[in-house]
């Protein structure tokens, strides 16, 4: 048999046996995958397997990377492997109604001219003009074409929910569409105090170039089917079969996106869906809310003294900081959520607080929330405010990030169980809900997040804030199918150095505060040094008693001393990090390879041992 093998034939039978193997485990198993990630980033979401499941008509999807462009970029390409890779399982999982391809767009070359007329972005390379495309684009059996213009790498937790949007978007191509019914002028009215007409929000331009807008009149009875997301903006003194018509809508898998107030500034304190007298500027979905699981706090607006706006008073006045205004920035914002995820900031005024209900069946997820240095305050102070710089000063914070905005999902029972006059056959509960709640309505008015400028006619937008990019981010994510909410944020293909970070974070902590306190002694013997040394008389700066000289003899060298712990200081800020550094490569220069080698000694003793 030894004969066999060693003979030339018998090299010819392994190798063709080793070629049929693979060929045979090539078909056989050619779309077996086994993801050892632990996030598990290469498996693809419940909720994507759904979207692609309900496909009813192919779709071409054309990722375009320059390959060859970045051949020196490693962070680049690594991440380029992985979309090509999330879109072959996506192709896999579509069963034949999903086809790929996957184009290197070279300069000069049809491929490029095709990239630029999906609208892709091209990012520069270098200073010699050379672009990189890094890009998705996909097109239906009817023509309609949706595009990714780029990958960013700072968002690829949402990696899948871009391909997945793109996918549903495809799949359902006809515009979706937001019923609005608000309390306040957004589509522009009629200004009392001026006696001009006001145009429309810029935030409702924003939401009226990506979707189909359905006003919906005050004292509606029921939502019309055709409407996917309800969008409610100050509802105030909704009259019961308006709650009621709300309450279904939910149950039977409506979405809702609702902007509620416990002192809305925009409101001039008229009641306008109801028609009656309104009492004060405050809105709430009480009795909805309940059953919902959460509850806005009543009476109650939010300050905070990290996030207090600088405000200007007037002519001749210096500004102030009002803790009832806040500028949010990222950190207060969800990043983990499609609708908050890469905003930068977002404005809100005199802000309420929302919490959710005990033994609530739904989930309360904060996608906007105060620092911790922030309190509730009576709204009521905010009627006759002449100084903001007073909340400043009465402010006591409680230690506890306040939500303003949250995300409930989950199943819910009917506020109305019983159902209203004339209306007794309505839903009772549902499996699902999806809807996104925030507790103030100043932050879509256009002070409050853009300056307009009218060009010739033309209305030209200059945001300062993200106010209306969060609105029309969270109408995009309600607008889709549950199974694309519920394709939200994924893990990081790169991994940060965590135990780094919590050793930089534990070193800036104990030694940040010491450090700040030498660099002030420094500055203030720098600072008597100086004056010690000019003299009151500069003509005569030089001239120094012999006391006036051992004194300075005596700064420098206290100035050497905090100089020299200064340094040591900041040495201890990177000692552990370097100490860690030192552990890891004695691990893997000398520790592991010395296992090894007394591993492979102890192994061969053995064998020896087993043959004597």
């Amino acid at each position: 048999m030894k004969k066999i093998l060693h003979s030339g034939a018998g090299l010819l039978l392994i190798a063709l046996a080793f070629l049929a193997f693979n060929i045979l485990s090539g078909q056989l198993f050619g779309n077996a995958r086994l993801d050892l990630t632990e996030q598990k980033l290469y498996t693809l979401s419940e909720g994507t397997g759904r979207i692609l499941e309900g496909l009813d008509q192919p779709i071409d999807l054309y990722f375009f990377y320059s390959d060859k462009a970045t051949r020196d970029l490693a962070q680049l390409r690594n991440y380029a492997r992985r979309v090509e890779e999330i879109l072959k399982a996506y192709q896999r999982a579509a069963d034949g109604k999903l086809r790929l391809h996957i184009v290197d767009p070279e300069p000069f070359s049809e491929d490029e001219d095709k990239a630029a007329e999906f609208g892709l972005q091209a990012v520069p390379l270098n200073q010699t003009g050379e672009q990189v495309y890094f890009g998705l684009a996909g097109t239906n059996a009817e023509g309609d074409r949706q595009v990714v213009p780029f990958f960013p790498l700072d968002q690829e937790e949402f990696l899948e929910y871009e391909i997945s949007r793109l996918v549903h978007s495809l799949a359902h191509p006809q515009l979706p569409v937001v019923g609005v019914l608000s309390g306040l002028q957004m589509n522009g009215g009629f200004d009392m105090a001026s006696g001009q007409p006001t145009p429309p929000w810029m935030v409702m331009e924003e939401i009226r170039q990506l979707f189909h807008i359905e006003s919906l009149e005050s004292g509606i009875d029921q939502i019309p089917e055709d409407v996917s997301v309800l969008l409610l903006v100050h509802p105030k003194n909704l009259p019961e079969q308006t709650l009621y018509a709300i309450d279904q809508f939910v149950l039977r898998g409506g979405k809702l996106l609702a902007f509620v107030d416990p002192f809305s500034e925009a409101d001039s304190g008229a009641g306008m869906l109801s028609g009656e007298g309104g009492e004060g500027r405050s809105s709430d979905l009480e009795p909805l809310f309940k059953a919902w699981g959460l509850r806005l706090r009543p009476g109650e607006v939010l300050g905070d003294g990290a996030y207090a706006m600088t405000v200007g008073m007037g002519p001749g006045q210096r500004p102030v900081r009002h803790a009832a205004w806040l500028d949010l920035p990222a950190e207060a914002l969800d990043q983990q959520d499609v609708s908050t995820a890469g905003l930068e900031s977002l404005t809100v005024a005199s802000a309420g607080i929302l919490e959710p209900l005990e033994r609530a069946s739904t989930r309360f997820l904060p996608l906007i929330r105060s620092s911790r240095y922030a309190m509730p305050f009576d709204a009521a102070r905010l009627e006759a405010l002449d100084d903001p710089e007073a909340l400043i000063r009465e402010l006591q914070p409680t230690g506890e990030r306040y939500a303003i905005a949250a995300r409930i999902s989950g199943p819910v029972k009917s506020a109305f169980p019983n159902g209203i006059e004339g209306r007794k056959d309505g839903l009772r509960e549902a499996e699902n809900v999806n809807l996104i709640v925030v507790a103030d309505t100043d932050l879509l008015t256009d002070r409050m997040w853009v300056q307009v400028q009218d060009f010739f006619g033309q209305r030209i937008p200059q945001p300062f804030a993200d106010n209306g990019g969060f609105a029309v981010n969270a109408l995009d994510n309600l607008a889709g199918s549950d199974a694309l909410i519920s394709v939200r944020s994924r893990g990081r293909f790169s991994r940060p150095f965590e135990v780094v970070e919590a050793l930089q974070r534990d070193a800036e902590v104990r030694f940040r505060a010491k450090e700040q306190v030498l660099q002030q002694r420094l500055a203030d013997t720098e600072q008597k040094l100086a004056a010690l040394q000019r003299g009151e008389d500069p003509s005569k700066a030089l001239e120094l008693t012999p006391e006036q000289q051992a004194t300075v003899q005596q700064f420098l060298q206290e100035k050497l001393r905090i100089r020299k712990e200064l340094r040591e200081v900041r040495y201890q800020l990177n000692a552990d990090i370097e100490a860690l550094g030192r552990t890891l490569k004695l691990l893997n220069i000398v520790l592991i390879p010395l296992v090894l080698t007394l591993a492979v000694l102890a192994a061969w003793l053995w064998r020896r041992r087993s043959r004597r």
